[in-house]
């Protein structure tokens, strides 16, 4: 529904004898919207709000439990039966007073293609087994065209870190120079910034890539902000009203989202999907090593006399 001021222009302005699209560019609105005005003259579209004012409580009660996701909500509400289109949504989540402020920029970055990657871990809430759970969300995003990787693990150690970047240049099939990180014990052995000295074992992972971490300086976690700002929205999308089996379900469930929806939606500052980004981006990437060692811990343990050994409880 579109305001009232603008139907009267379109009115007044069709009735000089403008053409149609010139009305519409000069108000920043669809031609097919100017013609829909128009061929309704002064009539006023009729108000649906309140057709969805008996509804406003379940609204509510969803924006929450989705975490103020009203892709998530619309979804959620079409499954009870009730199928509001998203305009007429947001518009009822604005007029709630639901929804909060938009955050403003702190400043911008440019990357080439193949330029850069970025690495960060998040903890999530999630159920898992009907249980609520804090669990670790790594991601990894190629700077230039935002693809994006995430996996769930229930803790990040080195071993972790090391499984998860092998997965996630497998599935960007290739790496860029550098690694964006913070300054995580995970990765660095000591110092921080520019003069963060990484550990061993990280170090000549990274070298078998054919790549490198560079951990930027502390309290300026802005210049990773192409892999800090997409753990918010997997939060308030992929997680939002979601259940788990297990963490392999969840692992698959979010696979088949960064497939279905993250990666596939078009972004307004690229112009287009990461996906069509990333086919740009792929020829500048470099490519994996021919062999790719499976990655292990080593364990030092003695054998009993039954002949087993015990790791991690197990036996």
């Amino acid at each position: 529904m579109i305001p009232e001021e603008i139907r009267q222009a379109i009115v007044a302005l069709h009735a000089k004898g403008t053409a149609l699209r010139v009305i519409s560019r000069m108000l920043g609105i669809s031609r097919n919207t100017v013609r829909d005005v128009v061929k309704r003259g002064h009539e006023e579209q009729p108000d649906q709000s309140g057709s969805c004012g008996e509804h406003q409580p379940v609204i509510a009660d969803e924006y929450r439990r989705c975490g103020g996701n009203v892709v998530r909500v619309q979804e959620e509400l079409k499954d009870r039966g009730m199928e509001i289109p998203y305009s007429t949504l947001t518009r009822i989540v604005r007029d709630m007073g639901l929804r909060e402020p938009p955050k403003k920029r702190a400043g911008a970055y440019t990357f080439a293609p193949g330029e850069e990657m970025q690495h960060d871990t998040s903890p999530h809430k999630v159920i898992v087994a009907e249980k609520p759970l804090t669990a670790q969300c790594a991601g990894l995003v190629l700077a230039y065209s935002r693809r994006l990787f995430i996996r769930y693990y229930p803790r990040f150690t080195r071993f972790e870190a090391k499984v998860f970047l092998t997965e996630a240049f497998r599935f960007m099939d290739g790496v860029c120079p550098r690694i964006v990180i913070d300054n995580t014990s995970v990765v660095v052995a000591h110092g921080s910034g520019p003069s963060a000295e990484m550990a061993p074992e990280m170090d000549a992972f990274a070298r078998l890539f054919g790549t490198c971490f560079v951990a930027h300086r502390v309290r300026h976690p802005d210049r990773k902000a192409r892999i800090e700002r997409p753990f918010a929205y997997v939060e308030k999308n992929f997680l939002s009203g979601r259940t788990f089996h297990d963490f392999s379900d969840l692992n698959e469930q979010a696979l088949d989202w960064l497939i279905k929806t993250a990666n596939s939606k078009p972004k307004r500052s690229l112009g287009m999907s990461p996906d069509e980004a990333y086919l740009m981006e792929k020829t500048y990437l470099k490519p994996l090593p021919a062999y790719i060692p499976p990655v292990y811990q080593t364990f030092e343990r003695v054998v009993d006399l039954e002949g087993f050994v015990n790791v991690d409880t197990n036996r």
